[in-house]
Formats: C-alpha cells, sequence, structure tokens
C-alpha cells in the first residue's frame, strides 16, 4: 500500500484546501442555514475540482473530502462526484458519458443519490410503502433507501418514494436504485413531487416522489454493490474531515482557555480525551485512504469499504462528541462554530449506518468468504 498523494492529487488538495479555507467561512455558513453555497460551489467548478476527480481517483475525492469535513462547508461536492461523476464515469455508456459528465463538471448537473445495501449501509429511513394502485402489482424493496417500486414494462419507469434524498434540493438528478438492485438516473424535474426535509445536519435534503417517472439505467449487474461501496468510502472520508476540524476547533479552544492559572490543555483529563479523538481520527483516515487507494488499483475493496464506514460511523460520533465536550460551556452553544461539526459528525453516522449492522455485514461476507485478500 502507498497512500502518498502523487502530484496531481496533492495540487488538487491544496487547492481545495485554499478555496474551501477561504469562502466557507462562519458567516457564510450561518448565511446559507440548510442551503447551499452557490457562491462556493461555483467556485469549485470553476476551478475544476469536480471534474478532477475522473483523473486523481477515489483516493484524490477522498484527500478533497476531508478538506471539505474540516469546514463543514455547504456544497453537494461529495453527492456529486460520488453518485454522479465517478458512477457515471465508470459504469454510463459511452452515450452517457459523453452526454453527462462535462455537465458534471462544471456544476451544471448536480446529482443526489439514494443508495443502500441489501442491509443498513450509507442511506436513509426505512422507505414508506405507498397505496396499491388499482390493476397493478407493487412491491415493496426490503432496502432502506431504494425505490420502493419496480421497473415496469416499457422504457424504464419508476414508482415509489424515497422519504430523504441528501442534497436532493440543490440536485437535477438522482441516482436511485430499483427492488432488484438496478441502478436508475432520475430528472428531479420529472418526478412527481420534491419537497423539502430537514436532517440532523443543515443539509438541503428532500423527499422525492416517483409515480411512472421516466429512469434511464445506468450500468450492469455488479455496479450497485461496487458504488455502494465508493460511497461508504468517500463519505468516510468526509467524517475523517468533520473529526479532523472538530479536533482541531478543541485543541485551539483548550490552549487558549486558562483555568486556575493554566490552560486547559495542560491538564491530563483534557489530553487524554484528545488523544483519544486523534487517534479514532486517524483510524476513520487510514481505512478510508486503503478502501480508496484499493479501487483505483482494481483490487477487491467491498470489505475494506465496510471497515472505513465502520469507523467513520462508530468513531465519528466519539470524536465530534469530544470536540464539543473540549469546549466546555461554549460547546452547548448552538451558534458556535463547533456544533457544525458536532451535527455533521452525527449526520454521518446515521449515514453511514449503524456499526453493529455494518459489522454483520462484514462477518456475512468473511463466513462467505467473500472478503478479497
Amino acid at each position: 500500500m502507498d497512500f502518498t498523494p502523487t502530484e496531481e492529487q496533492a495540487a488538487a488538495r491544496d487547492l481545495a484546501a485554499r478555496i474551501f479555507g477561504d469562502l466557507s467561512t462562519h458567516e457564510r455558513l450561518t448565511a446559507a442555514g440548510t442551503g447551499s453555497d452557490a457562491g462556493l460551489w461555483k467556485e469549485l467548478c470553476a476551478a475544476g475540482l469536480v471534474g478532477a476527480v475522473a483523473d486523481i481517483g477515489l483516493l484524490g475525492l477522498v484527500l478533497l473530502l476531508e478538506e471539505q469535513g474540516r469546514t463543514t462547508a455547504q456544497v453537494p461536492f461529495a453527492a456529486s462526484c460520488v453518485y454522479g461523476l465517478l458512477a457515471v464515469a465508470a459504469h454510463g455508456s459511452p452515450e452517457q458519458r459523453e452526454r453527462l459528465l462535462p455537465g458534471i463538471a462544471d456544476g451544471t448537473v448536480v446529482v443526489a443519490g439514494a443508495i443502500s445495501g441489501s442491509g443498513p449501509g450509507p442511506g436513509m429511513p426505512e422507505p414508506e410503502a405507498r397505496e396499491p394502485v388499482p390493476g397493478r402489482r407493487e412491491q415493496v424493496s426490503e432496502t432502506r433507501d431504494s425505490v420502493p417500486g419496480r421497473r415496469e414494462p416499457g422504457p424504464g419507469k419508476l414508482t415509489g418514494v424515497v422519504p430523504v434524498v441528501p442534497w436532493l434540493r440543490d440536485a437535477t438528478h438522482v441516482l436511485v436504485a430499483d427492488d432488484r438492485r438496478g441502478l436508475w438516473l432520475v430528472r428531479v424535474a420529472e418526478a412527481a413531487a420534491s419537497e423539502p426535509v430537514e436532517l440532523t445536519a443543515p443539509w438541503s435534503a428532500g423527499r422525492l416522489t416517483l409515480d411512472g417517472t421516466p429512469g434511464e439505467a445506468l450500468g450492469a449487474e455488479g455496479a450497485h454493490d461496487d458504488l455502494l461501496a465508493t460511497a461508504r468510502t468517500a463519505f468516510a472520508g468526509l467524517q475523517a474531515g468533520v473529526c479532523a476540524g472538530s479536533l482541531a476547533r478543541a485543541v485551539e479552544h483548550t490552549n487558549a482557555r486558562e483555568q486556575f492559572g493554566r490552560p486547559l490543555a495542560a491538564k491530563q483529563g483534557v489530553q487524554l480525551r484528545a488523544a483519544d479523538a486523534y487517534m479514532d481520527t486517524e483510524a476513520i483516515r487510514v481505512t478510508a485512504y486503503e478502501a480508496a487507494w484499493r479501487r483505483d488499483e482494481g483490487l477487491p475493496y467491498t470489505s475494506h469499504a465496510l471497515t472505513a464506514a465502520w469507523w467513520a460511523s462508530e468513531a465519528g460520533q466519539r470524536v465530534v462528541h469530544t470536540g464539543q465536550h473540549l469546549h466546555g460551556g461554549a460547546g452547548a452553544d448552538l451558534e458556535h462554530p463547533v456544533h457544525r461539526h458536532f451535527l455533521w459528525g452525527r449526520q454521518l453516522d446515521a449515514y453511514l449506518g449503524c456499526g453493529g449492522e455494518m459489522l454483520q455485514e462484514l462477518g456475512e461476507l468473511i463466513a462467505n468468504g467473500e472478503v478479497g485478500t
């Protein structure tokens, strides 16, 4: 394994760090509320960072998402890169790649995602069953966020409800899975309904209702599992950045804040909490790097993506709780910048799925001999 960034990856990471650092300020985040920062998104696309992901691979994307997580930047960067650019580049037809990739790269096409595994994965709450349509048999999916319907006869139409799609209010397209784990690109404008949904983190999420909505098939058999592993890896990288940003704020606060004439950082209890949070953050980062590197090298990485997602879910919530706790009373202030890291960390914990269920999924892979060497 070699996690050393290439020259292109390092240049993209440094550029992302500068743009996020300059533009994702507390004042702009406060003004954005639960919406996105259109100016920041335009700047990222104009700098070529979305399009660069096609060249720098999943490991490069993880590096960029770390920088987004450090600042909790309110843009659909992770979603559109994972469910849009990487999904179309890996599983789209030549015609789809030629038609969709330029728009995704320049930001005029934004893709949100609603994909999970057969068990809990990067997902949303259980879909609601819909009232049956007279004269037509409906199937309700068992996955948490795939469309609870089926492919209808004819040119690919989908019926069902996706209760929560992160960044839906920014999206022009949504990538959904049917009950057979097939992938479909749906135009948001052609959906039966789209309405806002409030999440723990201030993401521009929404509820999507499909009723005979045209869908564009994407990829062949196996595309769903590959995309799921890619998403788990990428959002684990985002969580690593969220945790690093939370911890950095805590370190700054405890070094500046004095109690009885000494900085809080000099106290052993504070040092131990910070050290544990640092080790958790590094575990999230290195497992995400490993999974991403393996994908870029064409090696099996499903179990490694699960491992990264488990660390991001289980350890991520510990770190953001520590970051808030080490701020003392200030950490309880809902307007304090560290609180946004707390909200993002808890949202990513829920989005990636319960740690125990991911361990069960990983155990089943091992028991069935499906774990790659």
